[in-house]
């Protein structure tokens, strides 16, 4: 009998991706979605729709706001950077950007480790990325192998070893447009994932933020059509 695997799956592209190199590993998905204050909570209903056309077991969304106690951009404290009022490449830079929302990572992984453990699995699937990505500590390899030493110090199923519990992130070593072509292969509905961080109506894209410019870049350069309704338009 296949063991269950936890997908955080966020709503946006690079964890619609992961759910679905999760289930052609033939694994029995629960996809895990936190609402966690963030300002672009449509992408909440992106994942709804994606666990479902992508066939997960089960598919869970918890409300924990942690807006009050976790200062970023992405949680309303303060206006999302643009392009326009940026200068170009500014949040891809040395600097943690703005948009870095503090132990967010470290907060998803604990809950999907609790679900995990008790679902009686060992394995936890996360997109995050080391390539195209804007700069967050808790999308590196080396936070991931942290956080899967402390899962088997921290639970009971690890410390009888019971279970070995594994952090798996396929994505971390792949450029946006290798992710674009994988999800492609796969048959992932891209019009259903949601990556904006500031959008501006729903299912919209604002085209400006850095989000968004990962993104158009991506299918730009995997030759592949991007389905994103963007409010701004750019070359």
């Amino acid at each position: 009998m296949t063991r269950p695997a936890v997908v955080l799956l966020s709503g946006g592209l690079d964890s619609a991706v992961t759910m679905a190199l999760a289930r052609e590993e033939g694994r029995s998905v629960y996809a895990l979605t936190i609402l966690y204050g963030q300002r672009h909570a449509w992408e909440v209903e992106a994942a709804r729709k994606l666990a479902s056309r992508q066939g997960a077991a089960l598919h869970r969304v918890l409300p924990l706001d942690i807006s009050s106690i976790a200062v970023s951009a992405l949680t309303g404290h303060s206006p999302v950077p643009r392009e326009a009022s940026s200068p170009a490449g500014a949040e891809r830079g040395p600097a943690i950007p703005s948009t870095y929302v503090p132990a967010r990572n470290t907060i998803l992984l604990g809950l999907a480790l609790a679900w995990t453990e008790s679902l009686g699995g060992e394995e936890i699937f996360i997109g995050v990325n080391a390539v195209d990505y804007s700069g967050y500590p808790d999308c590196r390899p080396e936070f991931l192998r942290a956080f899967e030493s402390l899962a088997n110090l921290a639970t009971k199923a690890g410390v009888e070893r019971k279970s070995s519990f594994r952090v798996r992130a396929p994505l971390i070593q792949l450029s946006k447009a290798q992710i674009i072509r994988e999800g492609h292969r796969l048959g992932v509905d891209f019009s259903q994932t949601h990556s904006c961080y500031d959008p501006p109506a729903p299912a919209a894209a604002c085209g400006s933020c850095d989000s968004c410019r990962i993104r158009r870049d991506g299918f730009r350069q995997a030759g592949i059509p991007d389905p994103t309704r963007y409010v701004l338009e750019t070359n």
